[in-house]
């Protein structure tokens, strides 16, 4: 209770923030079209000076809007440039709260803002850097009900979401109002960049008419993801918007970036063109209007982690009936199907580490596993990982394998993983 006042006193705090910041920017405003105040060419003046941008481009950029989706890892670095660079009017959508573990990449947000919704915290970061930008809040989770409303407020979207549903939601929305769509995207070592719907390029449905299945999308939860790869994709989807809104030819329409920070590499290559049988931005559309995305791409509208559910209740136990095996002491194998990497930050004692992709992709690590061991194919064997997903598809491939041993209880999976271990069971044991 005491921590949801914090977090309330803290939203109002930012709240009150910004209404004195705007009430300064509505007396800094000039009264001429066209013209800038001294602040403004103060404030811009470095970006002034280039011959390709100066005043007109300024001016530009004044007077337009740009919505971004997102105020994570791509949409913290892009807004704040879009900001830092003089843009008339900058909407933010997210519906979620500043987390610990959102720090590393999502720079816009601080130790101070954790509990807040990102877009006050956002909000706040960005009046405060520059308080001649309206900064326009919506904590919300965009779907094909309120999409439309808010995006044909803006002239260009930049999507910095991590879901597939929202990419389609996003496409079909900018297709159907005639806005351009930056598209940023971001994954471990890696991260892609182009513009759709803009100067005659393909749209997102052009590449893509069918989303993938869903158990093969992996985001940065699961995944993982090294901070600066969205820092560089925002900071370039940011540099894409400012182009187009100056007035500026697009450098990314019909092109898709890709950068490999491993390798400190970009790579350009040409897109497909503009499909005259896409279901959307063809010659005979039978998308015109927004359906629904979750169902369409049978997965969350959401960057959370996704929980599984694939296995019966037989074939589960929950930590707590876990918890009272390991202080029985009764004999059994505890399998982390986890990658090394992770299994090196944190483990339960006296687990074996064998990851999911070697349990998949070896039958031999299979045998190996269930036979050649002192203990494999005798004793109960549980199964767990970070979240309660990877465990569940491990058991599945343990039960098929072990279809004709005798086993007197065939393998289980720990229901919410190391996740629920430490929510239920030990409150000290490390989280990530």
């Amino acid at each position: 209770m005491e921590e949801r006042v914090r977090q309330l006193e803290e939203e109002n705090r930012h709240l009150k923030q910004l209404l004195s910041l705007k009430e300064r920017r509505e007396f800094s405003k000039t009264t001429e079209t066209g013209k800038l105040s001294n602040e403004e060419i103060a404030r811009y003046g470095r970006q002034l000076i280039l011959p390709e941008f100066g005043v007109k481009g300024q001016v530009s950029l004044k007077s337009s809007s740009a919505l971004v989706v997102g105020a994570g890892g791509l949409g913290c670095p892009a807004s704040l440039y879009l900001a830092g660079a003089g843009i008339g009017r900058l909407g933010l959508i997210d519906y979620d709260e500043v987390e610990l573990g959102n720090l590393h990449r999502q720079i816009i947000h601080s130790e101070d803002t954790i509990g807040v919704a990102k877009v006050l915290s956002a909000s706040s970061t960005l009046t405060r850097l520059n308080s001649l930008v309206e900064c326009i809040p919506y904590k919300i989770m965009l779907d094909s009900l309120n999409a439309l409303s808010i995006i044909e407020q803006y002239d260009i979207v930049l999507d910095a979401t991590d879901n597939v549903a929202t990419r389609y939601l996003l496409n079909d929305a900018c297709v159907l109002l005639g806005k351009p769509l930056v598209s940023g995207s971001a994954l471990r070592f890696e991260g892609q960049l182009t513009t759709y719907n803009y100067e005659g390029g393909p749209c997102y449905r052009c590449l893509f008419p069918k989303p993938p299945p869903p158990e093969t999308v992996t985001n940065c939860s699961d995944g993982g993801v090294l901070g600066v790869i969205p820092g560089v994709i925002g900071c370039l989807q940011a540099m894409e918007a400012i182009s187009i809104l100056s007035r500026k030819k697009a450098s990314y329409s019909k092109k898709l970036l890709l950068f490999d920070g491993a390798e400190g590499s970009f790579r350009v290559i040409t897109l497909r063109p503009k499909q005259k049988g896409c279901p959307v931005c063809g010659e005979s559309p039978s998308v015109t209007q927004l359906v629904d995305y979750v169902q369409f791409c049978g997965s969350s509208a959401s960057d959370k982690a996704k929980t599984l559910n694939l296995l019966p209740d037989e074939q589960r136990l929950s930590c707590k009936e876990y918890s009272t095996i390991r202080e029985s002491l009764s004999p059994h194998i505890l399998l982390d199907v986890r990658e090394p990497s992770q299994y090196e930050i944190c483990s339960l004692p006296n687990s074996i580490n064998i990851p999911l992709k070697d349990l998949q992709q070896s039958q031999a690590a299979v045998n190996n596993f269930l036979y050649k061991s002192d203990d494999g194919g005798t004793k109960p064997i549980y199964v767990i990982c970070q979240r309660g997903n990877d465990s569940q598809l491990a058991v599945d491939l343990l039960h098929k394998a072990t279809t004709n041993l005798q086993l007197e209880q065939k393998p289980k999976d720990i229901k919410g993983g190391l996740q629920a271990w430490a929510k239920e069971i030990d409150p000290t044991f490390p989280t990530y």
